[in-house]
């Protein structure tokens, strides 16, 4: 293990051991390890989405289900990407609002595009997108069974 020594102002060192005691770390270098991870996780995660040509998202948002053209709106842009969604979960948060999440699966650029689609709809608000890319397994294999032939799966890029 390395160590280094960082400086930090008092006003930033008190504002870092709040999020340490808020986020319930037991000291600052772990926080300080989970920043770097962070930072490094998204680096790696930028690039690998300009090379990736296949990737799986998680698309959630929240609207008002009273508002018949947002859930029409929401469901028809479904249908037309069914070839991407994988599938949906609609749960009702109240009387009003509905979360719903959306797993997409496919080439980048289209699930790039019907995500952010979904999360651009007039009447869907608190959109969110997280996305994976995805890239072939280095082993590939066969099942037993009649449609199981010899095949490779996708993973996450590391």
């Amino acid at each position: 293990m390395q160590r280094f020594t960082i400086s930090l102002d008092d006003d930033l060192a008190a504002q870092f051991d709040t999020l340490i005691a808020d986020k319930g770390y037991v000291n600052r270098s772990e926080a300080v390890r989970d920043l770097i991870r962070s930072q490094l996780g998204s680096v790696t995660l930028g690039r690998a989405k300009r090379e990736a040509s296949w990737c799986v998202a998680n698309v959630s948002y929240v609207y008002d289900h009273h508002e018949q053209t947002v859930t029409s709106r929401v469901l028809d842009l479904q249908h037309e990407h069914h070839d991407l969604v994988i599938t949906s979960l609609h749960t009702h948060l109240d009387h009003d609002h509905c979360l719903e999440t959306v797993i997409l699966r496919g080439p980048l650029a289209a699930v790039q595009a019907c995500a952010d689609q979904l999360v651009a709809l007039r009447g869907v608000r608190h959109g969110n997108i997280h996305l994976v890319p995805l890239e072939a397994a280095s082993k590939r294999h066969s099942h037993p069974h009649a449609h199981g032939g010899d095949h490779g799966h996708l993973k996450p890029v590391n």
